[in-house]
């Protein structure tokens, strides 16, 4: 069937049926926008697409809606909102339509689907208070997406739509950034995973250019790498390793000794000329070539083993 028409609810807006629309109209672009509350087009009919608002769910005749009784629950019992829905039917589609190699879309799509859309969901149907986000709170996107909404004295007929428009322009740029970092992952972690197969039993992993390395580290099972070198424009840069995500602990430290220093007395306390830089906090370093990169990460692995 032809989507000719793209339904939801007119007035004010929130996050999911914005959301949901970033989604349809990138895979329906032809399809006119029509936000309305009128029965004669929230029922199901040829070549509509209709969510957030007819109160049922049928994906078999097109309508995406969450507020019946006896709304659609996920696996686990948790509510669905008409971005869930939407993210549940055409999620892999989309993320087709915008480039994503087929051998990465099931993870990606599991991936933002716990990530982006749950919350989103949750905060919807009132599962989720804003306000765990603590002072963060107001800067949530569903949050931020409805600073959007007119004003209370903004009296002109189109100040919904408006708003609304504002509000998906925006959120399009949100979701779409969030994916292409996602799916870069997913193609870093495939070099990550070749170069430590290259790198066998080595402490330091060498990258061609900067990329997320650690959770290749950590399905590969490489607990015995300490440190990533790779250049960075015309430096190269040696990284430590983090313990995992929600922490700052590394598997190793940079030298002591080195910390906080730059140019001649780097090069003076590691005894490497080409050594430029090393942060205070010791978790990154910088060298004038690989060489001096390379012998920079030779110290630090000696040092972190001495130390072990």
């Amino acid at each position: 069937m032809t989507i000719t028409h793209l339904v939801t609810h007119s007035g004010g807006f929130h996050a999911d049926e914005v959301l949901s629309s970033v989604v349809l109209t990138r895979l329906f672009p032809e399809a006119a926008l029509l936000r309305t509350r009128d029965e004669a087009w929230t029922t199901p009919g040829a070549g509509r697409l209709i969510y957030d608002v007819g109160r049922d769910y049928d994906p078999a005749v097109g309508i995406y809606d969450h507020h019946q009784k006896g709304a659609p629950l996920r696996e686990d019992g948790q509510p669905y909102s008409s971005f869930g829905l939407v993210w549940k039917h055409y999620g892999l589609d989309y993320l087709a339509a915008l480039g994503v190699p087929e051998a990465h879309r099931g993870a990606i799509h599991a991936s933002f689907d716990r990530s982006f859309v749950l919350p989103v969901d949750l905060m919807d149907n009132g599962a989720l208070d804003p306000s765990v986000a603590g002072p963060l709170a107001d800067l949530t996107l569903p949050s931020l997406l409805e600073t959007l909404k007119p004003s209370f004295d903004d009296r002109a007929p189109d100040a919904d739509d408006r708003g609304f428009g504002e509000a998906l322009t925006i959120a399009r740029a949100f979701v779409e950034a969030t994916l292409r970092r996602k799916a870069a992952k997913h193609r870093a972690e495939s070099m990550v995973m070749e170069a430590i197969t290259a790198a066998g039993s080595s402490r330091v992993l060498e990258l061609a250019m900067g990329m997320p390395f650690r959770s290749a580290i950590e399905k590969m099972g490489a607990d015995h790498m300490l440190f990533v070198v790779h250049p960075r424009g015309s430096d190269w840069t040696l990284t430590t390793i983090r313990v995992s995500d929600d922490t700052f602990d590394n598997r190793a430290d940079l030298p002591e000794a080195w910390a906080g220093l730059t140019d001649a007395a780097l090069e003076a306390a590691s005894g490497v000329k080409g050594a430029k830089f090393c942060h205070n906090g010791r978790f990154i370093a910088v060298a004038d070539s690989r060489e001096a990169i390379l012998a920079m990460a030779d110290l630090a692995v000696t040092e972190a083993e001495r130390t072990a």
